[in-house]
């Protein structure tokens, strides 16, 4: 038995035995849990201003135009240059613009035009940023370790997701929301720490990609004509639009549905984090990534949601909430895996930088959707309609895997 739970975690946490990943993890434990904060502040300080559940989509969705209209070529350029040089420019910005909202709200100077292009800036710093950060882990752990790299990553985001949301419901009721985004801003510098001390000989670079004509198309006819990671994208694309619009949906669903505050609020994302944290470890811990099991994930997903979207009480709706976090990550990091291990070196920032727009980029058509759902008819029909949009994702996915004809994907 002893030894059974030994073994567990020496698979489930391999690649924090590799020193660069382990810093990288460290610096990341602290400053996603300030994005976290930031995340709840943002949403609530649009609802304290408009009480518009319209305006909140609106808002999340100017901070995810630029990755869906310049994500492509921020994966252009993380093939480009350097990634580590790449993240100390765009973690610092991001700081820079959180100190600006946390200090615009300080001096009750804030207004809803100065969010909107605050939320716009971030997305053009996060249109660089994401590619960057996701091919950095191949880079600090290789291809063996990636697939445990990744599931560590995005556990630790829920993981985030169960601190910051907690921390930041704390601050908003006792501190209010300035100190929520200047602590944000400070949070950055931990990353820029963990940068500064990694081993560049322990790094092992992709091959940076020399400027030259037609990169952004090559990058798009290379995935078209790559079936899985076409077909994976495409998933992510549909369930990025109308599903992970948690940001919208649950600030209407714990203010309009329960009745409740930002304390509400707050539980609803801890629930939803404290399943994907169990959902990121379970995933950690599997050798294998298969499309069939991408697919499986999916569905799983869409039926909790849809499950969710009935709960008649909070109680029950934070327990149904701990399993779309389960199953939510498990597709992520399955999701992410594949394509960063079947994309060559050379592909791989603008391979990440489609997944960016798949899942973040899709917001601005899917944040606005949800919300008006929301608002309009009910949030419990914004959830059922992102768990429907799930399962027709995983539907789909299976009838593309089985025209192609071919066996499941493992790697």
């Amino acid at each position: 038995m002893v030894e059974n739970i030994k073994n567990f975690g020496k698979i489930t946490f391999a690649s924090l035995a590799i020193r660069n990943f382990r810093l990288y993890f460290i610096g990341q434990a602290i400053s996603l849990s300030g994005t976290w904060m930031q995340t709840i502040g943002q949403s609530w300080l649009v609802l304290v201003i408009t009480h518009s559940g319209t305006q909140l989509g609106l808002v999340t969705a100017v901070q995810f135009v630029p990755i869906l209209f310049f994500g492509p070529w921020g994966g252009v350029v993380a093939d480009r240059f350097d990634k580590r040089k790449l993240l100390y420019f765009t973690q610092s910005a991001a700081a820079v613009l959180a100190l600006i909202l946390g200090i615009l709200v300080a001096t009750a100077t804030v207004q809803l035009w100065m969010i909107y292009i605050l939320a716009a800036a971030l997305g053009l710093v996060n249109a660089l940023d994401n590619p960057a950060r996701q091919t950095f882990i191949m880079e600090m752990v290789g291809k063996d370790n990636l697939s445990n790299a990744v599931s560590l990553n995005s556990t630790q985001v829920n993981l985030a997701r169960v601190i910051g949301p907690a921390i930041g419901g704390a601050f908003i009721a006792t501190l209010g929301l300035a100190p929520l985004f200047i602590f944000n801003a400070v949070s950055y510098i931990a990353v820029l720490i963990v940068l500064k001390m990694m081993s560049a000989r322990e790094l092992s670079p992709a091959p940076v990609a020399q400027k030259a004509a037609g990169q952004l198309r090559e990058g798009f006819n290379y995935v078209k004509s790559t079936p899985v990671l076409r077909d994976t994208l495409l998933m992510m694309a549909i369930i990025g639009t109308l599903s992970y619009e948690f940001s919208v949906i649950l600030p209407l669903l714990a203010q309009f549905s329960f009745h409740g505050n930002a304390t509400t609020y707050a539980s609803l994302t801890v629930a939803m984090g404290v399943g994907s944290v169990a959902g990121g470890l379970y995933t950690a811990s599997r050798s294998k990534r298969s499309a069939l099991m991408l697919i499986a994930a999916a569905l799983m997903f869409g039926a909790t949601m849809l499950l969710s979207s009935a709960m008649p009480n909070l109680e029950f709706e934070l327990a149904a909430m701990a399993l779309v976090g389960f199953f939510s990550i498990n597709f992520l990091a399955l999701g992410n895996s594949i394509l960063q291990l079947e994309s060559s070196p050379q592909m791989r920032g603008r391979v990440m930088a489609l997944w960016a727009v798949a899942f973040l980029g899709s917001t601005p058509i899917g944040g606005p959707i949800i919300g008006a759902i929301g608002q309009y008819f009910n949030p419990r029909w914004g959830l059922a309609v992102g768990g429907l949009a799930a399962v027709f994702a995983a539907g789909l996915g299976y009838w593309r895997l089985k025209r192609d004809s071919r066996p499941s994907l493992v790697v």
